[in-house]
């Protein structure tokens, strides 16, 4: 009896992940510009030893109602970080959009590798906000071509199952240049997705508020009611 109730258990578990690989993949379908192409790996001087390779991971649409949860985990060879910090590179949320477009431009033309993961809004609605982020973030991680040797993740909370050293940084898109260049990649990737998705949901203002709970958000959900796309979790939709 027990190991039948093991291998159910273990049948939910690779259920659950194939279910979560086709969200997943569901939102690189419907938007497939947004794939982020692979940046060539920067050559190692033979003559020094290999650097330790150290990716810089964050999510972005954590707080919004509207649309999935999106990571980038970014690595960046050290011969470019003083340039970025030169260059504005810091926490995406003290940055303009006109700033952030710019850099992540940028950080994607000087990275050694830079990838996009994401969770749905029905993983988001099924897992928790928390553990959808997290997904997002492993996710990031395991697209990147080149293997870290360490994750810098922002926040307090480790990335479960994953095979790789990680080390957690409170406002790490402060303190890490690795995590304010994904926090950029990422929110930019986001704002240009929410963006085509604004398309067929005008009624909502997406376009200003990027999927995040505004005043005229909010009035729209009483007027009209959820869309697909809302997180029926978050209480402004509950009550919708």
């Amino acid at each position: 009896m027990k190991e039948e109730g093991r291998q159910k258990a273990e049948g939910r578990r690779q259920k659950a992940e194939g279910r979560g690989k086709r969200e997943e993949a569901e939102i690189f379908t419907l938007f497939p510009s947004f794939h982020l192409s692979p940046s060539p790996t920067l050559p190692l001087s033979h003559s020094s030893p290999l650097p330790r390779i150290i990716a810089g991971v964050d999510e972005v649409g954590r707080g919004a109602l509207f649309g999935p949860v999106v990571a980038a985990a970014c690595i960046l060879p050290d011969e470019v970080l003083d340039e970025l910090v030169s260059c504005g590179v810091r926490d995406s949320k003290q940055l303009s959009a006109t700033a952030r477009s710019r850099l992540a431009i940028k950080i994607r033309a000087v990275a050694v590798d830079c990838q996009i993961g994401a969770a749905s809004v029905r993983e988001i609605d099924r897992l928790n906000i928390l553990q959808a982020s997290l997904l997002a973030m492993k996710r990031a991680i395991l697209k990147l071509n080149v293997t870290p040797d360490l994750c810098l993740v922002d926040g307090n909370q480790r990335i479960p199952n994953l095979a790789i050293d990680q080390e957690t940084m409170i406002k790490g898109d402060s303190r890490s240049i690795q995590i304010a260049a994904a926090s950029i990649v990422a929110k930019v990737w986001r704002d240009e997705l929410i963006l085509r998705m604004a398309v067929n949901y005008p009624e909502y203002d997406l376009t200003n508020n990027k999927g995040y709970g505004t005043k005229k958000h909010k009035l729209a959900l009483e007027r009209c009611g959820v869309s697909v796309f809302h997180r029926v979790s978050f209480s402004p939709c509950r009550e919708s």
